[in-house]
């Protein structure tokens, strides 16, 4: 009696990938294609020649395409990292400093990763389905990570205790993309002025009852 073989689907094929352990070599170059894509991309838009990227990575345009089949791939990857990274300073900084000013060195890291996001921006919004998980994926890491320090930084008497963590997270992005390029440091000024304000009213309950 013969038996028919099932082949594996394309959705199957790409979980048994995602399950194999990476190499050191090619994990080395995927992080060095990561670094060169977030510079070129800041620099030169999305737009920008995959042979640049594969240049400033060290790396032949083929290695680019076998990690990342297609420019879309690329950008929610540096994406994804950059929010990675931003998430993982909470940490970090909650581990150095005191409540208070890890929340505010926290807030100056973020500002710096949306004054990054600008540049992926118009490729973000582009409607391509590949970043549909993008917007959720950033609520997930960024939300908890602030809402720890917060958390620490209220406990301690040292901001109010009535901010929302997405609320925070909204207003410093409005601040980060309003930045101009002829007024440096701009950004990162309005943004140690959002948390100045946080300070007002500081010890107080939630309600501003004394």
């Amino acid at each position: 009696m013969s038996h028919d073989s099932v082949e594996p689907g394309d959705d199957a094929l790409r979980e048994m990938d995602a399950c194999r352990p990476v190499r050191a070599d090619a994990q080395r170059n995927v992080d060095a294609l990561l670094e060169a894509a977030l510079a070129v991309f800041a620099a030169s838009g999305v737009d920008a020649p995959v042979r640049e990227i594969a240049a400033k990575a060290g790396v032949g345009v083929g290695t680019l395409y076998r990690h990342f089949p297609q420019r879309a791939d690329l950008v929610g990857a540096v994406f994804r990292r950059e929010v990675d990274s931003c998430a993982a300073a909470a940490r970090t900084l909650a581990a150095a400093y005191p409540p208070g000013e890890a929340l505010a060195r926290w807030m100056q890291r973020y500002a710096a990763f949306i004054a990054t996001k600008r540049g992926l921006a118009s490729a973000l919004h582009s409607g391509d389905p590949t970043f549909s998980c993008l917007p959720a994926y950033f609520q997930s890491r960024l939300v908890p990570a602030l809402q720890s320090l917060l958390d620490a930084a209220i406990a301690s008497g040292e901001i109010r205790a009535d901010v929302e963590p997405d609320e925070l997270l909204n207003a410093a992005a409005r601040l980060g993309m309003q930045a101009r390029e002829d007024r440096p440091g701009h950004a990162e000024r309005m943004v140690a002025l959002l948390v100045d304000g946080m300070r007002y009213g500081a010890g107080l309950p939630a309600n501003g009852a004394p």
